[in-house]
C-alpha cells in the first residue's frame, strides 16, 4: 500500500510540473557578485581579472570579446506579440513574480548586474538563445519581449535593451544586462551599479533616441554672406548631396523600419527619405537640401518634432 501511495504522489508532482509555465532553471542561476563582494584573485568564490569586473565563479567575459562593443547599436523598440508562456506568474527561489503586460508605464531604480559566458548560447526564458554581445537584458517582471531604457545613475550613460529573459533573483538586483549593454553603461569593471529602468513603447521618438549612434554636433558654418560660405553652399547645391541623418543602424531591416516610422511621424516635409550605407552602418537620411544653411534650418525645425537634432551629412 505504501508503494502505491508513493507512486501516486510522484505522479501528482509530475503532472503539476507539466502544467506550470516553462522556465529556465532560474533557481540555480548565479548573478554577478555585489560591488562590495568583488575580490580579484581572492578566495571568496568571486573571481575576476583586472579590468573585467566582479562575477561569480564560472561566469565572466568571454575569451574573445569583440573589439567594437561601443559601435553595436542599441535595441530598436518595435511592436512584438507577447510570449505565450514567459509572461505567466512564476515562482523563483520561493518568491512569486507576476509579469506586467503593458509597456511604457514602468519605472524602477535599483542595482543592475550583468551575465556572461556561463549562459552564452543557452536558451533564455523567451526560448531565444542568449547572446552576451547583443543588446538584451533579463528582468523579473517586464513583458517578454519588450524594450527598456537603462541609465547608469553615476555617469548618466544610457542604453536601450530588449528584455527576453527572466532574472535576476539574488542580491536584490533589479536587472541583469548583457555583457555589451553593461560595457556601454560603464559597469563592467564594477560588476554592478545603480541604474534607472524605463519601459519603452514602440514609438518613433523612443526609436530615434535609442539608435542615433552618432551624436556629433552640426558643423559650424561660415558667417552668412562671406565668400567661404557662398562658395561652399554653391558647390553643394550643384552636387545635390546635402542630407540630414536621422539615425544609423547595423542592419538594413532596422534602418528601413526606422525610416517607415519617420515617414509616419513627420508626414510630407517636401524631402525624400533614403538609406545610405557608409562605414559599415546603414544610415537613414532625409533630403537633399539646396544648401547647408537650409539643412541646418530644417534640423532646428525637426528637433522640436523628434526630440533630437538630425546631423548634417554630405554624400
Amino acid at each position: 500500500m505504501s508503494k502505491i501511495i508513493a507512486t501516486l504522489a510522484l505522479a501528482t508532482l509530475a503532472l503539476a510540473a507539466c502544467s506550470s509555465t516553462p522556465q529556465r532553471e532560474v533557481e540555480t542561476r548565479d548573478t554577478p557578485a555585489p560591488v562590495e563582494d568583488r575580490v580579484v584573485g581572492g578566495t571568496s568564490g568571486v573571481t575576476g581579472a583586472a579590468g573585467t569586473g566582479g562575477y561569480l565563479a564560472g561566469d565572466g567575459p568571454g575569451a574573445d570579446v569583440p573589439p567594437n562593443l561601443n559601435e553595436i547599436p542599441d535595441a530598436v523598440p518595435k511592436n512584438e506579440p507577447l510570449h505565450r508562456y514567459a509572461n505567466r506568474p512564476y515562482v523563483a527561489l520561493g518568491k512569486t513574480y507576476t509579469p506586467v503586460t503593458a509597456t511604457g508605464k514602468f519605472r524602477e531604480r535599483g542595482i543592475a548586474s550583468w551575465y556572461g559566458k556561463k549562459f552564452h548560447g543557452q536558451r533564455t526564458s523567451s526560448g531565444e538563445v542568449y547572446d552576451m554581445y547583443a543588446m538584451t537584458a533579463a528582468h523579473p517582471t517586464l513583458p517578454i519581449p519588450s524594450y527598456a531604457r537603462v541609465t547608469n545613475t553615476a555617469n548618466k550613460q544610457s542604453v536601450v535593451v530588449r528584455v527576453n529573459d527572466r532574472g535576476p533573483f539574488l542580491h536584490d538586483r533589479v536587472i541583469d544586462l548583457s555583457y555589451t549593454a553593461a560595457h556601454k553603461l560603464g559597469i563592467i569593471n564594477n560588476g554592478s551599479s545603480e541604474v534607472e529602468i524605463e519601459s519603452l513603447a514602440a514609438s518613433a521618438n523612443a526609436i530615434a533616441k535609442a539608435n542615433a549612434v552618432e551624436s556629433r554636433p552640426l558643423e559650424k558654418s561660415a558667417p552668412a554672406g562671406s565668400s567661404e560660405a557662398s562658395t561652399a553652399n554653391m558647390t553643394k547645391t550643384v552636387g545635390g548631396n546635402i542630407y540630414l541623418q536621422l539615425g544609423a543602424f547595423k542592419s538594413q531591416d532596422a534602418a528601413e523600419s526606422f525610416m517607415a516610422k519617420m515617414r509616419a511621424e513627420l508626414g510630407d516635409i517636401g524631402k525624400q527619405f533614403s538609406v545610405f550605407l557608409k562605414d559599415g552602418l546603414v544610415r537613414v537620411h532625409v533630403g537633399p537640401y539646396a544648401s547647408q544653411n537650409e539643412a541646418r534650418g530644417s534640423a532646428d525645425s525637426l528637433k522640436g518634432k523628434l526630440g533630437f537634432k538630425p546631423m548634417l551629412n554630405l554624400h
